[in-house]
């Protein structure tokens, strides 16, 4: 749940001091209505069962299993309620990235109701297809933590959001030049990474789901030696990518190279040597430079570069897969980087779309 701080400050951080109380906002808020779709509906529809592309659509949780049941041997081991905590913050973090890339520019009441529909319908539907026992599942698609399931996700949703929403005044020149926007608080920003960095141990190793006897709790260990790994070299390859491209050392790259890293270990955590999972954040730490250059280019305005360490070194991080575990195949992979991103990528739209006729998404020049 820490990591909530974590993008509130990297997010704070990267902004301009006259947005930041508006970040801010939309962060602690985008958490509680995280909780409470996810409470109402979002869990049900995730892990209620369905077809296998259509989920069942149920309503709050199921009481848990109470201890004299337990006792009883007539319930499982398994707590239903330690379960929903564990995965609101998930669908908590995929709104966290939409925050970040539809900074400075869109009305606070829209983007909380694009989170209530996204937290509530969009991510459950696709998180069901995979860990809710869902048609990708069925056909190996693999993704221990979310790569895809949470982390491309929000980049897709954030996509949906800064299209239709536009750039920021002044951002681009009359000539296509790219006028960069700095950051008013470095310290928080950082601080944020390092938070969000500390905070994966529990979003990769708590992904183990069970740390009862040797097996597993070795296998936490590794995770959270390869998550570190991951991050480490995505900070090295993202600094000198950026000293190669620009010249000079850029703070900010160096930060989205850790979160890219990160990013990128979290679809398999598990199979890579630590060596292997190092140059699996690397690659992602030079993507993530890349990306971001490439997305303003195309005047695609992310203020933090969200759409690029969750999107961009998300994919990769699902493609990867298959270089260190034997079970998964690139064909499995690549479906469903497709399907979930084609879904959320496009109920993200139509959902962006009805805000912006119906109240407007972006708020006045005055404002």
């Amino acid at each position: 749940m820490w990591m909530a701080a974590g993008f509130a400050m990297l997010e704070s951080g990267l902004v301009r001091a006259k947005n930041t109380a508006e970040i801010l906002t939309k962060n602690v808020a985008l958490y509680a209505v995280a909780s409470i779709m996810y409470l109402l509906c979002g869990y049900q529809i995730m892990y209620g069962g369905g077809s296998g592309v259509l989920p069942g659509l149920g309503f709050l949780i199921g009481a848990d299993n109470s201890p004299e049941a337990v006792l009883a041997g007539e319930g499982g081991y398994y707590s239903n309620l330690s379960d929903f905590f564990f995965q609101v913050v998930f669908v908590a973090t995929a709104m966290s990235i939409v925050s970040g890339a539809i900074a400075e520019r869109m009305r606070l009441w829209s983007f909380l109701l694009f989170a209530v529909v996204m937290t509530g319908f969009i991510y459950p539907v696709q998180g069901y297809w995979k860990w809710g026992g869902g048609f990708l599942d069925a056909n190996n698609f693999q993704d221990f933590a979310g790569s895809g399931v949470v982390h491309m996700t929000g980049a897709a949703a954030a996509l949906a959001g800064v299209l239709l929403l536009g750039a920021r005044r002044g951002k681009y020149g009359p000539e296509g030049q790219v006028r960069a926007i700095p950051g008013a608080n470095l310290p928080l920003a950082t601080l944020g990474t390092f938070i969000l960095w500390l905070g994966w141990f529990g979003f990769n190793g708590g992904s183990q789901l069970v740390l009862s006897n040797i097996a597993d709790a070795n296998a936490v260990a590794a995770i959270f030696v390869n998550t570190n790994m991951a991050a480490a070299g995505g900070v090295v390859a993202a600094l000198t990518t950026a000293r190669v491209l620009f010249g000079k050392a850029d703070l900010t790259m160096a930060l989205n190279g850790a979160i890219a890293g990160l990013v990128a270990i979290t679809a398999e955590p598990l199979t890579p040597a630590p060596l292997a999972a190092t140059f699996i954040g690397a690659v992602g730490g030079v993507l993530v430079v890349f990306s971001i250059v490439g997305l303003d280019k195309l005047k695609i305005d992310d203020p933090v570069g969200a759409i690029s360490a969750h999107g961009t070194a998300g994919i990769w991080g699902l493609l990867a897969v298959p270089l260190t575990n034997p079970g998964a195949t690139f064909g499995a992979q690549i479906l469903g980087i497709v399907v979930i991103f084609l879904w959320v990528f496009l109920a993200s739209l139509l959902v962006w779309g009805i805000i912006k006729a119906v109240m407007g998404i972006r708020v006045s020049e005055e404002e």
